[in-house]
């Protein structure tokens, strides 16, 4: 049964985001959308609402049709409200002392421990903020569920219990997924929609498979394409040479087929059908200076420990060598990021960290969670020319290559979207041209061209890194060696399947 309908729906801004499209919404549908940054997925969910009205075609709504929406941000008038709060206060005020207890039973089927339920939002980690906006959304009993990045700031722990919660709710309640995260998508959707500026094609399979049939369309419109206009090319000769012997002959005969031949040219480059061509939101480069030194850190039991001294674990005896590409694994607070840090320290000042020996010739890339690196009061043309000293016009050139537009250049960092930060940053660490890289949470608002983007370049260029990533996609791409803490103890796996289930096991 369709819930929604939509018909030649189309929204133009500054360019078009989306046109002619047709799509239906309905029960037992799992829809992921996929589109790269600022390309209109959270437009389409808004229009999907009635927050927004589209530029053009029209939406069916079934009558009464109740519409969850969990958007990316928190507002800011639930930040001083509890967890439970901001979830008891979606009730509507006829229900609100009634059943409450829908509160409850909510919360429980996500697990929010107890004690969490009392703390206010603007103390919660981005993950429990997320959590929160879902079930303040749910538990109003919505016909139709949209969620927008909703595996934004999850650890893997959380995205592997949303995607067991989000595959236990009924089936007659149909979802709508705008998301990055590829494995998540796999795991969750049954139907791909392709957003794109001219037609979005949709495919009933899940992520992957929908890429490999999308892939296949797109080479089957490109060959078509270039088979077409041969012909066309063909058929405006044939007219020119027709022309001219119409001319010298005064052959009206020759004159009308003259006309003939164009006419069916011009109608066949009209309708041609040129492949899609992704519209890149900023290329991602890395760069690799080398190193002759075969290991690059040597870390001899060394403790990490959290900043009041608790021991969190001890590394053995370990060497990062050149090529290594070192996936860090294992659950929320074990002590990744604290390892990273660790690690950054050590390059950055050496001979500073016990039992942690740096060859010199190492240079570091560094980038965090929070993407530190880049300050929000700067501005990205004042950073890249003065840490980088390329003068005001390269730094245009690269800021504009890196998808940060000329009239955002001079504005703070800090007004810039995930996206174009993500790739601010990508830049920064090319223009350091480091040999070893330390990402923690790299692909954090990466659209999946961008993540794609960073795995081609990681390895092509062989670069020697330790990777800190909820990334389950990612991880598979580019890791060739993995090294798990749990138990306070830091060992070397062969891969991470084995750790994915067990966090899969215990989120179902």
């Amino acid at each position: 049964m369709a819930l929604i309908s939509l018909k030649s729906l189309g929204v133009t801004m500054s360019a078009p985001l989306f046109a002619h499209l047709d799509l239906t919404i309905g029960t037992g549908d799992r829809l992921g959308i996929v589109a790269a940054n600022g390309r209109g997925k959270s437009t389409l969910l808004k229009c999907l609402t009635g927050e927004m009205e589209p530029t053009s075609g029209d939406i069916t709504r079934t009558r009464g049709l109740r519409v969850g929406h969990v958007e990316q941000a928190v507002a800011p008038a639930l930040l001083g409200r509890t967890f439970h709060q901001v979830v008891a206060d979606a009730l509507p005020p006829e229900q609100a002392d009634s059943e409450m207890w829908r509160v409850d039973v909510v919360l429980d089927s996500l697990d929010v421990p107890e004690p969490m339920r009392e703390r206010e939002m603007r103390a919660l980690s981005g993950g429990w903020q997320r959590l929160a906006l879902i079930a303040r959304v749910w538990v109003t009993d919505p016909d139709v569920l949209l969620l927008d990045e909703p595996t934004n700031h999850l650890d893997l722990a959380r995205i592997s219990q949303l995607e067991s919660w989000l595959n236990a709710l009924p089936r007659e309640v149909p979802v709508i997924i705008a998301s990055h995260d590829r494995a998540f998508l796999d795991a969750t959707t049954n139907r791909t929609l392709f957003l794109r500026p001219e037609q979005s094609p949709v495919f009933a399979l899940p992520y992957s498979r929908a890429r490999q049939a999308l892939d296949e369309v797109d080479a089957s419109t490109a060959r078509k394409f270039e088979r077409d206009m041969k012909v066309v090319q063909q058929l405006r000769k044939q007219a020119a040479k027709l022309n001219n012997i119409g001319i010298n002959s005064g052959s009206d005969l020759l004159t009308v087929k003259t006309r003939q031949l164009k006419e069916r040219a011009e109608k066949l480059e009209e309708a041609a059908v040129s492949a899609h061509r992704e519209k890149s939101a900023g290329a991602i480069k890395l760069a690799n200076r080398g190193t002759h030194a075969k290991v690059l850190i040597t870390l001899d039991d060394a403790a990490v420990e959290t900043p009041d001294g608790t021991l969190l674990f001890r590394t053995g005896k370990r060497h990062i060598c050149q090529g290594d590409r070192i996936i860090l694994l294992g659950r929320n607070g074990v002590g990744k990021s604290r390892f990273v840090g660790l690690i950054r320290n050590a390059v950055v000042e050496p001979d500073t960290i016990a039992n942690v020996k740096v060859t010199p010739s190492t240079v570091l890339g560094y980038s965090d969670q929070a993407l530190s690196g880049i300050s929000g009061d700067d501005t990205p043309l004042a950073m890249v020319s003065r840490r980088y000293d390329v003068g005001e016009q390269r730094a245009r050139s690269l800021l504009a290559g890196a998808g940060v537009v000329i009239e955002m250049q001079e504005k703070k960092i800090g007004v810039l979207s995930g996206g174009q930060k993500a790739r601010l940053m990508m830049l920064a660490l090319r223009l350091a041209n480091p040999n070893f890289y330390l990402l923690d949470e790299p692909t954090n608002h990466l659209d999946i061209d961008g993540q794609e983007a960073l795995e081609e370049e990681l390895l092509k260029h062989q670069a020697s890194c330790v990777l800190a990533s909820h990334d389950r996609s990612f991880i598979r791409a580019i890791g060739n060696r993995f090294w798990l803490i749990e138990k306070r103890r830091l060992t070397e796996v062969e891969d991470p399947e084995d750790f994915f289930r067990q966090v899969a096991d215990a989120g179902g």
